[in-house]
């Protein structure tokens, strides 16, 4: 039986309303969720990733800027064939107000639906959360992953079948390396135990429901990452590309100049003996002059990078100039319009939109 054969009428709510703080600069140009990632708005890998398990309908709960995303979005959901609702928060609702907030349309049929933190990019397994969830039919169902430090997300506590017994914020002593990954499948009895204000579903609802053994875990397999900062955000792309490497996607280029694992949109100009990769993403209409090296970094749309430039753990806002003879590392991130002049050093520098860089920044800071 395929995933859409399973599904049925299941409808998906997608987070969206955060400032995308942890993103700046590259979020005072665009809301957070359409920030590209790997050459594509963040939120439509998550949406594709829906429509191929047969999810039609998906509530986006907005708040800031969420025009933009009105207007951004809606031509590429249609390709998609996708309904997308906007559901406009007027003061911000937290993780579990979104819900009650569009309980009218969650529960217009008695399938259960997704809720996606925005942040996420994954090995996205819908398939098989839903055919976990009514398995074990009770009323909600967390994905869990793996991580190396705990310490920085929710962890969660569960016995052999998956029932949850308790979460612990961020913990400071080790008590299990399984996090909650930011994606939920529920009854729509949920909603009987949401009010119309500002929630935390984490710390508010959770709880009562892991008391009632009504809540349980799947932990999935494959990578993930929360790609709400730079940091991770590079982190994220470099897991996102060795998984298309094992997927043997011809997404990834193979030619002279390309080391590893890269993607170059077929709209970007590269110049003669450039170094491209390992772990490197650039955007259309991006332009490499000759002798470029770049690696673990992303370029976004019609960037310019003169000749004889050294990029690492970067990430290029859109529209940006960077000179000749620059280097770049330790996870810089240029704003949008950020002209960078030639011979320039930029060591962790997070430079704001539209800014002239004419004097080396040696030291991590923001560049207002």
């Amino acid at each position: 039986m395929c995933g859409k054969e399973l599904i049925g009428k299941i409808r998906a709510l997608i987070l969206v309303g955060g400032y995308g703080t942890r993103l700046r600069p590259l979020t005072l140009s665009r809301p957070k969720p359409l920030v590209e990632f790997a050459n594509k708005p963040m939120l439509i890998h998550q949406i594709e990733a829906l429509v191929e398990v047969g999810v039609t309908e998906v509530v986006l709960a907005v708040s800031y800027r969420a025009q933009e995303m009105e207007n951004d979005l809606s031509e590429e959901a249609k390709k998609l064939g996708v309904n997308l609702i906007f559901s406009h928060e007027t003061e911000p609702l937290g993780t579990a107000g979104p819900l009650a907030l569009a309980s009218k349309i969650l529960s217009e049929n008695d399938e259960p639906f997704f809720v996606l933190n925005s942040d996420i990019i994954c090995d996205f397994p819908f398939k098989e959360m839903i055919i976990f969830h009514k398995n074990h039919g009770r009323e909600g169902t967390i994905c869990v992953t793996r991580v190396e430090e705990p310490s920085k997300y929710g962890v969660v506590l569960y016995d052999d079948d998956g029932c949850i017994k308790d979460f612990i914020e961020k913990p400071q002593e080790f008590v299990s390396n399984k996090i909650n990954a930011g994606m939920y499948i529920f009854n729509v009895s949920i909603l009987k135990r949401i009010k119309l204000q500002p929630t935390s579903i984490e710390k508010e609802v959770f709880p009562d429901m892991a008391k009632e053994r009504q809540l349980f875990a799947l932990e999935f397999q494959g990578f993930w990452m929360d790609v709400g900062q730079p940091r991770d955000f590079l982190t994220g792309m470099c897991l996102y590309l060795s998984s298309l490497r094992q997927k043997k996607s011809e997404k990834l280029m193979d030619q002279d100049g390309v080391i590893g694992n890269v993607i170059i949109d077929p709209t970007a100009r590269i110049g003669r003996d450039c170094k491209i990769g390992p772990n490197v993403i650039i955007g259309p209409n991006v332009i490499i002059e000759d002798g470029v090296c770049i690696r673990r970094s992303t370029i976004l749309r019609e960037s310019i990078i003169k000749s004889h430039s050294w990029l690492d753990s970067c990430i290029i806002g859109w529209r940006c100039v960077i000179g000749r003879w620059v280097r770049l590392e330790n996870n810089t991130v240029l704003g949008e319009d950020v002209i960078v002049k030639d011979e320039i050093y930029i060591n962790g520098g997070q430079v704001l939109p539209h800014k002239n860089i004419a004097s080396s920044v040696p030291e991590p800071q923001i560049i207002m």
